[in-house]
């Protein structure tokens, strides 16, 4: 059910979750709960938002998806815009605020904030409509890898070998334009073994870093609820190795990836990248909806949601100091 986003200036300070996907909060809900915080959630899909009231006191933590679209939810994005910046007026506390949701809906917009910070991304052009995509695959050459600007799991990838191959995908039934019109054909990275990385921060800093099987495609949303069972799933890679969590993990990326998340009003965010025959990195998504793969938490110990839920109530602390703190609904 949708509700209009209200003020509520006489409620207890609160932790609100911002999202359009109650399945992936649902970890979220068990891991508040446990510590007895107080939060709310705005499912923001459709309803409206007073701008002359002022929003409720506490902390807000972004996690609209750039895949809504995928869900019904086409306009969700644009409508979590206007309450961050209704938010963003009157000084409230926000996790992934404005310029986050910004960079989770344009990979154009990702990769131009990464080269000021000098962190290598795949040469990659943006074409809008079908010539100009075949003139950017000439232009950049095979193989390649065809994506939308506006995505989320993977949805739309396509890895590409030749001009043939190139022009039978967009003359087919199969091929989807990208929701804001923005195709990115993209160089192949070669990778000596079928995997890339997924880097989790959380509060800025380094939580874990994941290795994610790439071997059945490039759907790689960690969720549980994302999971598809496929026939041709390698019995020696099943569905529950797709995601295994790093023991260990240096990087020497990682200060300047931190630095970017700080730069860019990202507290909460998965970073991806992967490296060649000679272990150069390419970072190529920022997903600041990032979502994490329970069996994999299990096997290892550490829990992302935990450490959100303890992040932010320990920020709900820090921000509202000796106010009262309602107990958990």
């Amino acid at each position: 059910m949708s509700l209009p986003v209200s003020s509520g200036l006489g409620s207890p300070p609160t932790i609100f979750v911002i999202h359009e996907n109650s399945a992936w909060v649902e970890p979220l809900r068990r891991e508040f709960a446990q510590l007895g915080a107080p939060y709310c959630e705005w499912f923001l899909d459709r309803g409206f938002l007073n701008l002359t009231a002022a929003p409720p006191h506490g902390i807000f933590y972004n996690r609209m998806s750039a895949s809504s679209h995928t869900r019904g939810h086409r306009y969700a994005p644009e409508y979590t815009a206007a309450v961050l910046a209704w938010l963003t007026r009157h000084g409230r506390r926000i996790v992934n605020g404005e310029r986050a949701l910004e960079l989770e809906l344009s990979k154009v917009a990702q990769y131009q904030a990464l080269a000021q910070f000098n962190i290598e991304v795949p040469a990659t052009i943006a074409a809008i409509g079908r010539e100009a995509i075949a003139a950017a695959a000439s232009e950049l050459g095979y193989p390649l890898i065809l994506k939308h600007n506006r995505a989320g799991k993977g949805l739309g990838v396509k890895l590409i070998y030749s001009e043939p191959a190139l022009s039978q995908h967009l003359a087919s039934a199969s091929f989807e334009e990208s929701v804001d019109g923005i195709m990115l054909v993209q160089r192949y990275i070669a990778a000596p073994a079928p995997f890339i990385t997924r880097v989790e921060f959380v509060g800025g800093c380094f939580l874990y870093a994941v290795r994610v099987d790439t071997s059945e495609g490039f759907e790689l949303c960690p969720a549980d609820a994302c999971e598809r069972p496929s026939a041709s799933v390698c019995p020696a890679v099943g569905q529950a190795d797709k995601f295994q969590i790093l023991p260990r993990f240096e990087h020497p990326l990682l200060p300047a990836w931190q630095a970017f998340l700080a730069a860019n009003d990202i507290g909460i965010a998965g970073i991806e990248f992967i490296e060649d025959g000679l272990s150069r990195a390419y970072t190529y998504d920022i997903n600041t909806n990032t979502n994490y793969n329970p069996e994999a938490e299990a096997k290892d110990g550490r829990r992302g949601m935990g450490s959100i839920a303890r992040y932010l109530h320990q920020l709900l602390d820090e921000t509202y100091k000796g106010a009262l703190i309602a107990p958990a609904a």
